[in-house]
């Protein structure tokens, strides 16, 4: 991307990503295309492999109720119920990354959509089924985005995010960072969760600067 921008790391099955949801919303709607954001996906749990423990699952439904005392978003925790449900979150994120190739914008939608599907929706966003119907509802052809999801081109894609990710030395999501300054230098926006006042604030700020 050319001119100052965002890079948002984040993970469709991060409960705190989802949680920050409504503050890209916010981002968007007050500079809309005149601070691109891009979708870096950062790689929660690609890979697992192993059907969530009872153990786990308490854990995990912890975290989310601690988002939703802080955002306000709703929650269905039934979607961990299913039989042997194994929490890798490498499908959802190739899912993005293959959204991400009609525009950055629908990645950013389709992130969102992503994440209220699984968190409040009660949909599994590990299926491949269920990631290219929500695909469609975004105005895609679901057989050609189910192809493009399957195929070894976006898992490879999906990997370099990672890498990119860890290279950045980003250790947690979600993680906003903007710039380039006019010494070419990015700086964090908010490493993990923060309320909309305080990111718009860091924003202004920023903008401020680059304008002054």
């Amino acid at each position: 991307m050319d001119g100052p921008h965002l890079i948002y790391f984040a993970d469709p099955m991060c409960s705190w990503c989802y949680g920050f949801s409504p503050v890209i919303d916010e981002i968007r709607h007050a500079y809309g295309r005149a601070l691109p954001i891009r979708v870096v996906m950062g790689g929660l749990r690609p890979g697992t492999d192993q059907p969530m423990t009872d153990e786990a699952r308490k854990s995990v439904v912890g975290h989310w109720n601690h988002v939703h005392e802080a955002s306000g978003l709703p929650f269905d925790a039934a979607v961990l119920d299913r039989p042997g449900f194994i929490y890798d979150t490498d499908p959802a994120a190739r899912a993005v990354v293959v959204a991400r190739r009609e525009g950055e914008e629908l990645a950013a939608r389709y992130l969102a959509g992503a994440q209220r599907a699984f968190y409040a929706e009660n949909r599994d966003v590990t299926s491949g089924e269920v990631l290219a119907d929500l695909a469609a509802e975004y105005g895609l052809e679901r057989q050609a985005f189910l192809a493009a999801w399957a195929s070894e081109e976006a898992k490879q894609e999906t990997w370099r995010d990672y890498a990119i990710s860890q290279n950045a030395g980003v250790t947690g999501f979600p993680t906003l960072i903007g710039g380039p300054n006019d010494q070419g230098v990015y700086g964090v926006v908010t490493r993990g969760y923060a309320p909309p006042e305080q990111v718009l604030a860091v924003l202004r700020n920023w903008i401020a600067g680059i304008a002054a």
